[in-house]
């Protein structure tokens, strides 16, 4: 770091990318103790008009196009790499190269092999911080949920997930390299890689995978005319290319604790914005969480078998984590969203760095590896018609 000052920079300016913008600018007035001082450097974008209009809107002091004018800067101590799956593992190897801490969003890259180097590089440096951006595990009704799990609930016997999404469902939605790659870079790599995530944080290590099949419903998009961000519509060209991946994912899985998943994901569900929900069955209740209202969730426990049992809906309050210091109006019924998640994910990086016991640490660069190590096996069942595909040990367990 520079000094007492830790100077971050953002590489990827698109719709990810600037929720990270965001969190880096919120983290400071999180929790306690206070962080040291922040210096918003640099956006890093291939667009330049997009990097300005990123630096510009979060305030951060300049914008580029070339992520590498960050490797001699001195001034940038973390970097938040947010960009095409592809180009993560050059990325992040000439960061850590460079003596960044890197923060790396999920999928932590477009194979295993590159992910394994990944992991390799972080442990050749170990004086960096190195993170994987699974944020949803930052949602209060989600820590509640693993807390409840070990404390009153007891073994998990089934977790029932779904990731749906109406991001993909019109032909309109031009041709990007989200839609590019073999079977299961699609929905299953896009937006699956948190429920698979969520899963094993709260039920543990997975054993095997099964029953895995997709379905791609739109096969052709056209490339846009100008830059988009996200998954916004745009004015298309004439210019069409094939969908390459999956719109629909579902499978099966076992939990070395005996439990068994049921996994539902989905791109192209009409309606759904970005609808994750999930029921956790266990030996002393259950909780169910649905992200279309995300600071409630339902909890059955201390059954009685009175006739009068069943679920009570529970409001995300101080008692539950991330709450107290995390929102501004930190009580019961005050809402919030996935942007106040990215800033609980930036505050954690940051602690780490600065070497604060705080917050839960954000997910290693091995957590990211062994999704990509789940997501593999998904695909090898759904090439193999729903075969059963045994899955290594988890190494964090």
């Amino acid at each position: 770091m520079t000094s007492s000052t830790i100077g971050v920079a953002v590489i990827g300016a698109g719709m990810a990318g600037r929720a990270h913008c965001a969190g880096y600018r919120t983290a400071p007035t999180l929790f306690d103790p206070p962080l040291p001082p922040i210096r918003y450097a640099a956006v890093v974008d291939a667009n330049a008009s997009v990097a300005t209009d990123a630096a510009t809107r979060y305030g951060y002091e300049r914008a580029g196009t070339d992520w590498r004018e960050l490797l001699d800067d001195d001034t940038v101590d973390v970097v938040s790499v947010v960009v095409a799956n592809h180009l993560h593992r050059q990325i992040v190897e000439s960061l850590l190269a460079a003596g960044k801490h890197v923060l790396c969003e999920k999928p932590l890259a477009a194979s295993i092999e590159d992910a394994t180097a990944m992991v390799a590089a972080a442990a050749a440096h170990p004086g960096q911080v190195t993170g994987t951006g699974f944020v949803y595990r930052r949602q209060p009704a989600v820590a509640a949920t693993k807390e409840l799990l070990a404390e009153r609930l007891g073994n998990v016997s089934h977790f029932n997930g779904r990731y749906w999404c109406d991001y993909a469902s019109s032909p309109l939605t031009p041709m990007s390299w989200r839609y590019q790659g073999g079977p299961g870079t699609g929905a299953l790599s896009d937006i699956g890689s948190h429920l698979i995530d969520l899963s094993e944080f709260l039920c543990g290590p997975m054993t095997s995978v099964g029953g895995a099949a997709f379905a791609t419903l739109v096969t052709e998009r056209a490339e846009a005319v100008g830059t988009t961000y996200g998954h916004a519509r745009a004015e298309l060209s004439d210019v069409v290319h094939p969908v390459q991946n999956d719109d629909v994912a579902t499978f099966t899985a076992s939990f070395a604790s005996g439990a068994v998943g049921t996994f539902s994901v989905s791109r192209v569900a009409p309606g759904l914005a970005n609808s994750m929900a999930f029921d956790v069955m266990a030996q002393r209740g259950s909780v169910r969480w649905d992200m279309d209202r995300p600071a409630e969730f339902s909890l059955l426990a201390d059954m009685s078998g009175d006739g009068y049992d069943g679920s009570r809906t529970i409001l995300a309050g101080p008692a539950h984590p991330y709450i107290r210091g995390g929102l501004p109006m930190d009580f019961p019924g005050c809402s919030f969203g996935v942007g106040d998640l990215f800033g609980y994910q930036a505050r954690a990086f940051l602690e780490q760095v600065a070497g604060i016991d705080g917050l839960p640490p954000v997910a290693p660069f091995a957590d990211g590896l062994r999704d990509l190590t789940v997501i593999d096996a998904v695909i090898r069942s759904a090439a193999a018609r729903g075969a059963t595909v045994a899955l290594p040990a988890h190494p964090g367990h």
